[in-house]
């Protein structure tokens, strides 16, 4: 059996073919709008290397946007580094280690709201646009004049 379209049936099969592909490019939409992000722990310190192997030096960008800020520390080392995803609208939670934890929270348009927890307790809560490719750096003093850093990365 053939199938004979008439130009009768074809405004009903472009139809078709129109909705499914708004249908997929809304899919799309939908994803690009989740922002894609990467946050690293860091330890500052006036050590040259690191007690604990597991820690590598920071990567060279990292470590430029680092110096720009007003911090006292010569080495910066890498202790976690996590890639996650915030839906539109939606909330992640991230556990750098035992005692550190970020909430992030889309608000649309690149604006996010982080909350930082450390030993349980909040630490820091503020809402700040984060453009792709743009940092937010958050601190604070550890033990022995050395310091903790999260470095959140907008990715996507």
């Amino acid at each position: 059996m053939r199938l004979k379209l008439t130009s009768a049936a074809i405004p009903g099969w472009f139809g078709v073919a129109l909705s499914l592909l708004l249908l997929a490019g809304g899919h799309a939409y939908a994803q690009a709008s989740d922002l894609k992000l990467e946050v690293q722990l860091i330890w500052g310190t006036n050590d040259k290397q690191s007690p604990d192997p597991k820690h590598k030096p920071v990567a060279p960008e990292v470590l430029n946007k680092l110096k720009e800020l007003p911090l006292k520390w010569a080495s910066y080392f890498e202790v976690k580094r996590i890639s996650f995803t915030v839906p539109k609208g939606g909330m992640t939670s991230v556990a750098l280690s035992e005692k550190c934890k970020l909430d992030v929270r889309s608000l649309g348009k690149s604006k996010i709201e982080v909350t930082h927890f450390g030993k349980g307790q909040e630490v820091w809560k503020g809402t700040q646009a984060l453009p792709k490719g743009e940092t937010l750096v958050l601190g604070g003093n550890a033990p022995n004049a050395t310091s903790w850093l999260v470095v959140l990365k907008r990715v996507e």
